[in-house]
C-alpha cells in the first residue's frame, strides 16, 4: 500500500493525531508536571469522597484519580475560580495596616557655636564651658569616605568631638592605624574646668634600631658592644712573617712584646743621566 503521498503520513508511523488525542496528551503532560511540583495533600480544595473518587471543592467537579484532579488545577476554570475567590476575600477582609517601622528620633537642640580647642598632631584640648548638665563629650575616628564636606582622600582620616549644645568639630589627621594600648591612648574629662583632653599615638610601621636608624624589614637589632677591660691575648693580631710569640717573663702583665725586626737596608739610587740623554 502506498503511504508516500498521504497527507501528514510517513512510512513506519501512525496517522495524524486527532484533536481529542492531542488534548489527552496535553492533559497527561500537565499531570506529570503537577505531580513533580505540587503537593496534593496541601491543597485546601482537594477532597476524597466515600466513593473513592476525588472532588474539587472550589469548582465542584468530580475526578477519578489524582492525575485528573491535578490536570484540572492547571486548567482555565480552576484558575479563574481561584482569582475570583482571592478578589472576594480581599474585598471582604478589612485592610490591615502595615507594620510600623522603628524610628530613631534625632535629638534636636539649639547649637550655640563651636567650642574652644587647641589641637596638635597627637594631643587635643577642647573647652566646653556651657555644656549641658549630665552630658560628657564624645569622640570617634571617621574615615574620609564617611564625610561629605571635602573630596574623599584615603591618606587622611578625621577625629570628631561632639557635646551638646556645641557644634561637632573635627581634626584632620593622617590615615594610619591608632595604637589603642592603655599607655598610648587616653582621655580625660575635667568636670570642674569643663575641659576634655585626648592623646593618642600611631602604631610604628617599622622597627627602629638603638642608634635611631630605621631597620629594613627582616633585619634584627645589632648585638651590644663588648664592655669591660680587655684580657691579655683577646683578639691579638698574629705576629708578622709567621713568627711565634715568645712567652711572658715571670711577673710580667699584659701582652707579650713583639720580637724586634731588623730594619730593611735602603735601596741604591741610580745617578741622574747626563744632560741631553734619555733613559730607554
Amino acid at each position: 500500500m502506498d503511504f508516500q503521498h498521504r497527507a501528514g503520513g510517513k512510512t513506519g508511523s501512525g496517522g495524524v493525531a486527532s484533536a481529542s488525542e492531542s488534548n489527552r496528551d496535553r492533559r497527561e503532560r500537565l499531570r506529570q508536571l503537577a505531580l513533580e511540583t505540587i503537593d496534593i495533600n496541601k491543597d485546601p480544595y482537594f477532597m476524597k469522597n466515600h466513593l473513592g473518587s476525588y472532588e474539587c471543592k472550589l469548582c465542584l467537579t468530580l475526578h477519578n484519580n489524582e492525575g485528573s484532579y491535578l490536570a484540572h488545577t492547571q486548567g482555565k476554570k480552576h484558575q479563574t475560580n481561584l482569582a475570583r475567590r482571592a478578589a472576594k476575600e480581599a474585598k471582604e477582609s478589612p485592610a490591615q495596616p502595615a507594620p510600623a517601622k522603628l524610628k530613631v528620633e534625632v535629638k534636636k537642640f539649639v547649637k550655640i557655636g563651636r567650642p574652644g580647642y587647641k589641637g596638635l598632631l597627637i594631643f587635643s584640648l577642647i573647652d566646653y564651658p556651657e555644656i549641658a548638665e549630665g552630658i560628657g563629650p564624645r569622640h570617634r575616628f571617621m574615615s574620609a569616605y564617611e564625610q561629605r564636606i571635602e573630596p574623599p582622600d584615603r591618606r587622611w582620616q578625621y577625629l570628631l568631638f561632639a557635646a551638646e549644645p556645641y557644634e561637632t568639630i573635627a581634626f584632620k589627621v593622617p590615615s594610619r592605624e591608632i595604637d589603642k594600648a592603655e599607655t598610648r591612648f587616653w582621655t580625660h574629662w575635667n568636670k570642674e574646668t569643663k575641659q576634655f583632653f585626648l592623646q593618642f599615638h600611631f602604631k610604628m610601621e617599622k622597627a627602629i634600631s638603638q642608634s635611631g636608624n630605621i631597620l629594613p624589614p627582616g633585619m634584627k637589632h645589632p648585638p651590644p658592644l663588648m664592655s669591660g677591660p680587655r684580657q691579655p691575648g683577646d683578639n691579638m693580631p698574629p705576629p708578622p712573617g709567621g713568627m711565634s710569640v715568645p712567652p711572658l717573663p715571670p711577673g710580667a702583665s699584659g701582652p707579650p712584646p713583639m720580637p724586634h725586626q731588623m730594619p730593611m737596608p735602603p735601596m741604591p739610587m741610580r745617578p741622574p743621566p747626563p744632560e741631553g740623554l734619555t733613559l730607554s
